[in-house]
C-alpha cells in the first residue's frame, strides 16, 4: 500500500487544541496521519470519529484497534448525518485535509495521474458514479470546456475541450495515457515544469467526485456541530478550495444582519466564529521534502459561544 505524508500535520492538530475529553472529528482520514496525531493527544474519555468516501483509505482506518476511534465509509458533505449516527452532538474540533492524497496519485489503476498510463477512472468512491471516461464519452463539448475552464483554470479549455471531441470520435478515451497526449497535443506552451495535462485532470477530478460542492455542503455542518471554543481547521491545495473556506470563514467571522434592517451597535446579532491567526503554509524543509507542501495553505477558525 503506497504512503501518505500529511501535509502541515504538527500545525493541524496544534490548531485543533485538543483537550484530552474532547471530541473531534476527522472528515478526510486519507491514511490517517492527523488522526494518529489526535489519538496520540487524546485521554482515555477522549474521541474521534473520521469519514473518508474511499474504500481503500476505510480499510487502511480499520487497523487502527483503539476504542476511542471509528472510521465511515462517507462523503464529508454527509458529515452531519454520519455523526448523527455515531451519536456526536458537539464536537471540539472538525479539521479537513482537502484535496487528493498520494496513495490515490501512486496507484496507478486509480486514473487520477498522467504518470503511468492507466484506466481513466478519478473517482475517490469507486463504488458508485460514473468514471472520468464515461463523463467525457457523454459530455458536450461546451459543457467540457467550462469544467476545464473553471475547474482547471485552465486559458486553453476550448482548444482542449475541441480536441477531446475530435478524439473520441475515434472510439472514445479510455487511459490516462491517451488523455495526457490529447492535451499535450492541443497545449503547446507551458509553465517551465508542469505538465500540460496537470490543469485538465485537476478538472476532471475535481468534477467527477463534485469536491468544491461537496465542500461548500460540509463547512456549515462542521460549524453547527462545534460547541463554543471549537476550532475547524481547513488545510487546502489550490485556489478553488481555499477561496470557498476564506469566503465561509469571513462571512461567519461578521455579524449576520438581515438586509435592510436597521439595528442598532448593541442590537447586531454576534458573529459565529473567530479568525484564529493568519493562514500557514508549509515550512521551507517541508516544502523539499513533499512537493506537495508547496501549494497547502492552512485556515483555522474557532466557534464562539
Amino acid at each position: 500500500m503506497a504512503s501518505h505524508r500529511p501535509v502541515l500535520l504538527e500545525e493541524a492538530v496544534a490548531a485543533l487544541a485538543v483537550r484530552p475529553d474532547g471530541t473531534y472529528v476527522d472528515a478526510t482520514f486519507g491514511r490517517g496521519g492527523h488522526s494518529r496525531a489526535v489519538l496520540a493527544r487524546l485521554g482515555a474519555r477522549g474521541r474521534l470519529v473520521a469519514l473518508d468516501r474511499d474504500v481503500e483509505a476505510v480499510a487502511a482506518g480499520k487497523g487502527i484497534e483503539d476504542a476511542r476511534f471509528v472510521i465511515r465509509q462517507a462523503r464529508f458533505g454527509a458529515l452531519a448525518e454520519v455523526l448523527a449516527a455515531e451519536g456526536v452532538a458537539e464536537a471540539n474540533g472538525v479539521l479537513f485535509d482537502l484535496g487528493v492524497s498520494s496513495p490515490q496519485l501512486e496507484e496507478a489503476e486509480r486514473g487520477f495521474s498522467f504518470r503511468r498510463d492507466a484506466p481513466l477512472d478519478m473517482r475517490m468512491d469507486r463504488t458508485r458514479g460514473e468514471t472520468a471516461a464515461e463523463w467525457l464519452d457523454a459530455a458536450s463539448e461546451a459543457d467540457i470546456r467550462e469544467v476545464i475552464k473553471n475547474y482547471g483554470e485552465e486559458r486553453f479549455a476550448g482548444r482542449i475541450a475541441k480536441a477531446i471531441v475530435a478524439a473520441r470520435a475515434g472510439g472514445g478515451i479510455r487511459t490516462t495515457g491517451e488523455l495526457a497526449e490529447i492535451v499535450g497535443a492541443a497545449v503547446r506552451t507551458r509553465e517551465v515544469g508542469q505538465n500540460p495535462a496537470t490543469r485538465t485532470f485537476q478538472a476532471l477530478r475535481i468534477h467527477v467526485n463534485q469536491e468544491l460542492e461537496e465542500l461548500s455542503l460540509a463547512l456549515p455542518q462542521a460549524l453547527a456541530v462545534l460547541g463554543p471554543g471549537g476550532r475547524l481547521v481547513v488545510i487546502s491545495f489550490h485556489s478553488l478550495e481555499d477561496r470557498i473556506v476564506k469566503t465561509f470563514m469571513r462571512d461567519r467571522a461578521r455579524p449576520h444582519v438581515p438586509e435592510r434592517l436597521p439595528l442598532r451597535a448593541r442590537e447586531m446579532p454576534p458573529p459565529e466564529l473567530k479568525i484564529v491567526g493568519k493562514p500557514v503554509r508549509a515550512g521551507e524543509a517541508e516544502r523539499a521534502a513533499n512537493p506537495r507542501a508547496r501549494s497547502a495553505i492552512m485556515r483555522v477558525a474557532e466557534k464562539l459561544a
